[in-house]
């Protein structure tokens, strides 16, 4: 949208209009003490052709993210993006207004939501899912929201291999709805199947968990429902070519981020929250979900369904406030399931998981480097203990190698391969971090 400021008529005008001789009186009855007494240490304003130059060289501080091989993990992936993608999803007929209120003038965007829902009940195993939500934490907090009001629980159960930003989020969103997140304790890298009492809510358990680590996800997932809990699953979307969908692990609600559906690395974002449950629980999920119908002649057509907004029912019986989502990296994500099929997720998967076992040897033969978590399996990305030097020192100085490789906690450093690296790119990494560490 451009930005169209209001001329000096235009101002003068509005005063007429409300009686007031000047832009102070407009703000008269705010108290004074809130009202600054002193002139904002602002730059003379420039030109746009200046203010071009300044940004020009802004961007050029930093560094180009084609001049580094990325080895990153921690929930955001360097995984190949068809162009197919967003020749489809930037389609002016599909970047429609954000919400289909009229389906009869919507039938493109309410057809390609029902497709993603579609979609993602097929790779989760599970029966229901909405048109998105806004990322991978935040559809965990619709997760625990569900399971609180299906069960009339408080207590949330959290394996301690959750990616951590996801538990703060939930401490977050918990503080103001009446519940606190209790952390499960993890061994080797794993947590072990929790003793559920009959007073929680759910089990939240991350697999691949955040270092990327293969759980006990059946047998967690059983004694969660043993108990009546809710068990969630926190899942990688590509992963699904190679593991078990979280339906068949005995997972009541699957929640994810959608980012490596098509979606690019772009400096945090947009994301893309995936969610989807059992039948059971279909008038407990948040937000939109879009419906196949026909009309009074039998011709197919979508809607909305199930609408439980707090835009379009009243807010005491909304299931969320939450009351948007991400359509276009939804509408992304579909085109780009539709482009793998089947037999391409699994080649993803397949090559992913090959390619981190590879530099995992690699890295581990390293002198002062070692597998942080012995014994247990990954997918696509492992956790590394490194002597000497800290992981976030290790970290930034294979930045200078040309090497983007973390998260880096305290503990440990995380990398991760999809099937975008090659052998020469992991052999390279390796070389780089003898000589770091050397």
């Amino acid at each position: 949208m451009r930005f169209a400021p209001h001329t000096d008529a235009d101002v003068h005008e509005m005063l007429d209009a409300l009686g007031l001789s000047s832009i102070d009186d407009l703000y008269a009855h705010i108290p004074a003490e809130v009202l600054l007494d002193r002139p904002l240490d602002l730059p003379e304003s420039v030109s746009e052709m200046e203010l071009l130059e300044d940004l020009k060289a802004l961007a050029g501080r930093d560094r180009h993210a084609d001049d580094l091989v990325c080895f990153a993990g921690g929930g955001a992936y360097d995984h190949y993006v068809p162009a197919v993608v967003w020749a489809l999803a930037a389609r002016s007929e599909l970047q429609t207004s954000y919400t289909p209120y009229q389906p009869e003038l919507s039938q493109g965007v309410l057809q390609a939501l029902y497709e993603y829902q579609s979609m993602i009940c097929d790779l989760t195993g599970l029966e229901v899912s909405n048109a998105s939500l806004y990322d991978g934490p935040t559809a965990l907090v619709e997760a625990v929201n569900l399971a609180r009001a299906a069960t009339g629980r408080n207590r949330v159960l959290v394996a301690g291999t959750v990616d951590e930003r996801y538990v703060e989020t939930l401490w977050a969103y918990g503080r103001g709805a009446g519940y606190e997140p209790e952390v499960m304790p993890a061994e080797n890298g794993v947590s072990g199947v929790p003793d559920v009492r009959g007073d929680a809510a759910c089990v939240i358990l991350q697999h691949p968990n955040a270092s990327g680590g293969l759980e006990p996800a059946r047998e967690v997932f059983a004694a969660a429902r043993a108990a009546g809990a809710r068990a969630i699953q926190v899942f990688d979307p590509l992963s699904l070519g190679v593991l078990a969908s979280p339906g068949e692990l005995g997972a009541d609600v699957a929640v994810a981020e959608g980012q490596s559906l098509g979606n690019h690395l772009s400096l945090g974002g947009p994301y893309l929250g995936v969610i989807a449950a059992r039948l059971e629980d279909v008038r407990r999920l948040p937000g939109r979900i879009a419906g196949r119908t026909e009309d009074e002649d039998g011709n197919l057509g979508f809607v909305l369904t199930l609408q439980a907004r707090e835009q379009h029912i009243r807010r005491a019986k909304a299931n969320s406030n939450i009351c948007t989502n991400q359509t276009l990296m939804a509408i992304a994500a579909a085109v780009y399931l539709a482009w793998l099929g089947p037999g391409g997720l699994r080649e993803v998967g397949e090559a992913s998981a090959a390619k981190a076992r590879y530099a995992a040897g690699l890295l581990a033969e390293i002198d002062g480097v070692a597998l942080a978590h012995p014994g247990t399996p990954f997918f696509k990305e492992f956790a590394l203990s490194v002597e000497a030097r800290t992981p976030a020192d290790v970290r930034d100085a294979l930045l200078d190698h040309g090497y983007l490789v973390g998260p880096a906690t305290p503990e440990v450093l995380i990398v991760a391969c999809t099937e975008r690296r090659t052998r020469e790119e992991i052999e390279g990494l390796a070389r780089a971090m003898k000589e770091v560490l050397g």
